[in-house]
This record gives structure tokens, C-alpha cells and sequence, in this order.
């Protein structure tokens, strides 16, 4: 399993509410050699992933559950977006009648309700794969500083998964998003929507937290997953 760190990528402040996750997409496009045609994303939220994509395609379907993102998401003759949840296997027993030559998802597969299942589902779409899955050394520091447990997966649980129904390419990368100071960092978590973790603090645990935080950043761990080319 490859590490990559890219610490202090962007020290910005929490006004930028979705830097980290407009890099992953960035590094997502990156992984893939080819231009596919029909496309397929999961989670699309506002459609990072359709925005960024260079190249001429047929169709592109963007799939998620949240109406207000999917409002945000590009609209044209070539694009289509679909309210669904991946985590309801009639979706894809709708995405069955497409035929696409790649998936992506970026940011969103963490919140699976069962990743194995989806994962079984998506292979059943017989397209190559470009998932982003953020895991548990997310918010790392907090969790520990706060004595919360992460909601999330750990990268070698997400890779067990992956390569029961794949055979890809599997890569973890460590961003470091840097503020100005520490109450920055909790308007950040509070106004991006963020989350990882199974215990909500009260406001005395939460101003002891802010108090005791002992450095200036949040850590966000991502596995980038790629099928591996033939």
C-alpha cells in the first residue's frame, strides 16, 4: 500500500469550505490515463468531478441523495443527474439498463452503509473504477485529543474490501489543511458539514477541546482506488 503526504497542501482558512475535497477530485482525474465516454459518478454532490472533467464525453451521469446538491450540478444535453442512493440496491438495478466505461466517486463511498455491498453492486456494472474514500486518520488529532472514535474505516479495512470484487491500484494520501487559528478550525468543521466521528461534545467539552487542540491544523487521510489497466 503506497503513502503519499501532501502536508500544508493549501493553508487556507475556513471560508475555503471544500479545498480538501477539490483536491482529491483534482488528484482522482489525475489517476486516469483514459477519456471515457459514458461516465458514471456516485455521490456527485454539485458536480466537482463533472466540472473538472477536460475532455469530450457522451453522457454523464451524476447520482446522489442530496436534492439541493444535485440542483448545484451542471446541467446540459450531455448531462444527467439522478436522485438516488448508493446505498439502495434498486439504483442500481436501475443503472443496469446504462451502459458506462468508467465510475468514479470521490468524497462519498465513506458514508456506505455496507461498503462490501456496494462495492458488489458497482463491480456489477462492469466499468473500470475511480473511488476516493476518506478513512479513519481523518481528523486524527481531534479524535484522539477529544477521545472520539471515527465513524470512518481504516485504510487496510477499505482495501480489504476493495480487492475482495477488484483488482486495483490502492493509494493513501495525507493532506494537512492549515488555519489561522484553532477556533478557525472548528467554524470550519461546523459550516462545511463535515463529520467523523460517533460522539457529539457539549459545549463545555467542546470548549475544552478548542482550548487543548494542540496544533493549527486538521489531518484528512484519503484511499485513492484505480483498476488496474490490462
Amino acid at each position: 500500500m503506497k503513502i503519499s503526504k501532501e502536508f500544508s497542501k493549501n493553508a487556507l482558512s475556513y471560508n475555503s469550505l471544500n479545498s480538501v475535497q477539490n483536491l482529491v477530485v483534482e488528484k482522482l482525474l489525475s489517476l486516469v490515463d483514459t477519456k471515457p465516454k459514458y461516465i458514471l459518478d456516485l455521490g456527485c454532490g454539485s458536480g466537482a468531478i463533472c466540472k473538472r472533467i477536460d475532455w469530450n464525453y457522451e453522457h454523464f451521469t451524476g447520482v446522489d441523495f442530496a436534492a439541493g446538491m444535485l440542483e448545484l450540478h451542471p446541467k446540459s444535453s450531455k448531462t444527467e443527474a439522478i436522485y438516488g442512493n448508493f446505498n439502495d440496491k434498486m439504483l442500481f438495478d436501475n443503472l443496469m439498463s446504462y451502459n458506462y466505461d468508467y465510475i468514479f466517486s470521490a468524497s462519498a463511498l465513506q458514508w456506505a452503509d455496507n461498503l462490501d455491498d456496494v462495492l458488489l453492486s458497482i463491480k456489477n456494472l462492469n466499468a473500470p473504477i475511480a473511488l476516493a474514500i476518506f478513512t479513519s486518520n481523518t481528523f486524527k488529532t481531534l479524535n484522539e485529543t477529544a477521545s472520539l472514535h471515527s465513524l470512518l474505516k481504516r485504510a487496510e479495512e477499505i482495501k480489504e474490501s476493495v480487492e475482495k470484487h477488484f483488482d486495483v491500484n490502492f493509494e493513501v494520501v495525507e493532506y494537512r489543511l492549515e488555519f489561522q487559528s484553532v477556533r478557525d478550525i472548528f467554524k470550519y468543521i461546523k459550516r462545511s458539514g463535515v463529520s467523523g466521528s460517533r460522539k457529539l461534545l457539549s459545549f463545555t467539552e467542546t470548549k475544552r477541546l478548542i482550548d487543548n487542540y494542540p496544533v493549527n491544523y486538521l489531518e484528512f487521510e484519503v484511499a485513492f482506488i484505480t483498476s488496474l489497466v490490462r
